[in-house]
């Protein structure tokens, strides 16, 4: 069973704006979702309506305007220029339309910033350093999730979200941090009192600790490989399922923990931790830490203000 692409109660309320000399905005919203896709049938989809519809409210759009916005080829659409000049205004146009009624349905102190991070970066990386924030914005107060859920940023589940990947995120802004260095680190203390470290090959007298999600890249198997130790077992010893929870084993004295330099180097300044290892024995990583915030026009003071104050602290780490 489908539906109408709005309700009549809906269409009362977003009907044609002669003021603004706007086309009805069901029209528009199947135009933007069939650009996006390029198909009639994954724009009806995801508005829950059939793609003779969708077809319909496009020719009507085609008809306001009174030009085409699609080369409907054989078996596929192809957008105009006119349709493709359009587009990225109007996605734009319906991010922020979604965002505004999800505060709307949510309403939220104006001075309060919702933060979605990634539980390892925001234990090891963020926290640290919120306090120069608040020093700074005293006035924008700070609620922080940490998780590594999909969360839909247009719908204002989070003001902003700091993620873990390889870039190229859809449908939000993204700033990029920062990239790390995978890097063996160890508390002090199993130095002086276990086994010598002189090189990667002593690692086969040690435990070595895993981080699960890092099997993709940073992986123990992968930095043995390029440090070109031998005979010293990659998979064997504990594995945790968050970044932190590995470093806090290496600092518990517990093993010998590969993590993303950044992500240590507060214990390394403390001394809490050190690398057995020289610095060129620790390999790049692929993926990076992004800022990931809704699209608009124009950022609210408050993300603004910290988006500001955080691509400062990954500068400022990067020069250091």
């Amino acid at each position: 069973m489908t539906k109408e692409l709005i309700s009549p109660h809906e269409l009362a309320f977003l009907m044609h704006d002669m003021r603004r000399d706007l086309p009805p905005l069901r029209s528009l919203r199947a135009f933007e979702a069939a650009a996006r896709h390029l198909s009639f049938a994954k724009a009806a989809n995801e508005l829950g309506v059939t793609p003779g519809a969708i077809s319909h409210q496009i020719k009507a759009l085609e008809e306001w305007l009174g030009t085409p916005v699609f080369h409907r080829l054989t078996r596929a659409l192809r957008l105009t220029d006119t349709g493709a000049a359009a587009l990225p205004l109007l996605t734009e146009g319906f991010d922020s339309l979604s965002a505004g009624v999800a505060r709307m349905r949510n309403p939220r102190n104006d001075n309060t910033l919702a933060i979605s991070v990634s539980p390892g970066f925001g234990s090891l990386w963020l926290v640290p350093r919120l306090d120069t924030f608040r020093q700074k914005h005293p006035e924008v107060e700070l609620r922080i999730d940490g998780t590594d859920r999909l969360i839909d940023l247009a719908r204002g589940e989070a003001d902003i979200a700091i993620r873990y990947g390889p870039g190229g995120y859809e449908g939000v802004l993204s700033d990029r941090l920062f990239s790390m260095r995978a890097t063996p680190v160890c508390s002090p203390g199993l130095l002086s009192a276990g086994p010598a470290l002189r090189s990667p090959q002593d690692l086969k007298y040690h435990t070595l600790l895993h981080v699960e999600w890092k099997e993709v890249e940073g992986s123990w198997r992968m930095w043995l490989l390029a440090a070109g130790a031998q005979n010293v077992d990659p998979f064997d010893g504990p594995r945790f399922t968050k970044e932190e929870m590995a470093v806090r084993a290496a600092l518990d004295g517990e093993g010998i923990a590969l993590v993303g330099d950044r992500m240590a180097a507060d214990h390394i300044a403390s001394g809490r931790l050190v690398r057995p290892f020289k610095a060129e024995l620790s390999t790049p990583l692929v993926y990076a830490y992004y800022l990931l915030r809704p699209r608009a026009l124009a950022d609210p003071p408050k993300v603004a203000k910290f988006r500001d104050w955080l691509m400062e602290q990954a500068a400022g780490d990067e020069a250091g």
